[in-house]
């Protein structure tokens, strides 16, 4: 008997300390657990200074619009509205037969200028290793009078000064030298044709420049475009943005970098938005600056939705605002209500609810002073007072 006396007084010492284990639990993560067993949290109570909400339009990251280059006819389209494309995809091809008849006549003449410049540094070698000055190949005669020609008349025609073969002989290898020049320019303008055409051959079509998405098409396969024409809207919208037009007297409470709440008409909840950019020029007819905000990454929504902003408003003096957990609130006919801890017994309070916040409480206009403890995920056969 003493034994089992010892093992039962052991198993209440575990049973102790593991109450006290979940206690603790319990505390760290803002709840209790009363009396009567209902799970408990503090009605929280935060000081807000004033603030407006400001109406806004989802946009892309990042957002382009790709315009014909050249006049032609419209051969190839990506996709429809949503395609998603990656850096380096052909988006859109224009007809270029006609230019590529252009390029292949262009490649022809660097063929030709290539084989110009290797003939004139053939004949440039030629003269500098085998000097046509001494050449007898181009005097009258054969054999012997040739070759008294090339002893007598030269070397007499030399001596009276009459002829210079050193001279002449620098003379005809200038002139091969301007040979290799005007070989050289003309294969360099070749070459510049040739790669003036593929530059131009570049403008027949579009490819990505990044990844995303096409967002509107304005031509189909077919149609005849002009320079200037826009062929389609490409977006990167893996991460989106909220560009509002705020007062002025709004966007002088507003810093990069700072966080403010927002909510998309996609349905969801509400999103911490950080400030992108702010414009340094206000609109002069509505004295308003424009304003872009980063969403988090996994939002729900998509460009062209409606959004909102709330953004501190430094005119409105600050004031207490109380919150309470979600899974406190009930509802009895169309009125919200939680229940309260008062005196070890839950009592029932009528209140009216703001807007959901971003740590997952719900705000308190009227109702709760702040610091009574409501119960959380009360029973649907819970009564005031019992």
């Amino acid at each position: 008997m003493q034994r089992i006396g010892t093992i039962a007084a052991a198993l209440a010492t575990f049973a102790a300390l593991s109450v006290t284990a979940t206690s603790a639990v319990s505390q760290s993560h803002g709840t209790a657990v009363a009396a009567g067993g209902y799970r408990t949290a503090p009605v929280m109570v935060t000081q807000i200074g004033g603030s407006a909400i400001v109406g806004g339009t989802v946009i892309p990251y990042k957002e382009i619009t790709v315009s014909a280059q050249v006049p032609g006819r419209v051969t190839f389209l990506a996709g429809a509205e949503g395609h998603r494309s990656e850096t380096g995809e052909v988006l859109v091809q224009i007809d270029d037969a006609d230019m590529q008849a252009k390029r292949r006549a262009a490649q022809s003449q660097v063929y030709q200028a290539e084989a110009a410049l290797r003939n004139s540094y053939m004949q440039y070698s030629r003269e500098l290793y085998s000097p046509r000055v001494n050449s007898i190949t181009g005097f009258p005669g054969m054999g012997i009078p040739a070759t008294f020609d090339q002893f007598f008349t030269r070397g007499f025609s030399e001596f009276t000064g009459q002829s210079d073969p050193g001279l002449e002989r620098q003379a005809d290898l200038y002139a091969q030298g301007v040979g290799v020049d005007t070989a050289t320019s003309g294969l360099a303008a070749a070459q510049a044709n040739l790669e003036s055409l593929d530059a131009t051959l570049a403008d027949f079509q579009a490819t990505a420049d990044f990844d995303g998405i096409i967002m509107r098409k304005h031509v189909e396969v077919g149609d005849t475009v002009q320079p200037g024409m826009p062929l389609f809207d490409y977006a990167f919208v893996d991460y989106l943005r909220i560009e509002a037009d705020v007062p002025v007297r709004l966007a002088a409470g507003l810093s990069e970098g700072m966080l403010v709440p927002a909510r998309l008409d996609s349905g969801g909840g509400p999103v911490e938005a950080r400030v992108a950019q702010i414009y340094p020029v206000a609109d002069p007819k509505r004295h308003t600056v424009t304003v872009k905000f980063d969403l988090p990454v996994g939002t729900r929504g998509g460009p062209g939705m409606y959004a909102e902003v709330t953004v501190p408003d430094a005119s409105v003096p600050a004031h207490a605002q109380t919150s309470v957990p979600a899974e406190a609130l009930v509802w009895r006919g169309s009125l919200p209500a939680v229940f309260v801890m008062e005196d070890g017994a839950p009592s029932l309070r009528i209140v009216r609810v703001g807007y959901p916040l971003a740590d997952g409480t719900v705000s308190v206009i009227s109702g709760l002073a702040g610091g009574e403890a409501v119960i959380l995920t009360p029973p649907s056969s819970l009564v005031s007072g019992h």
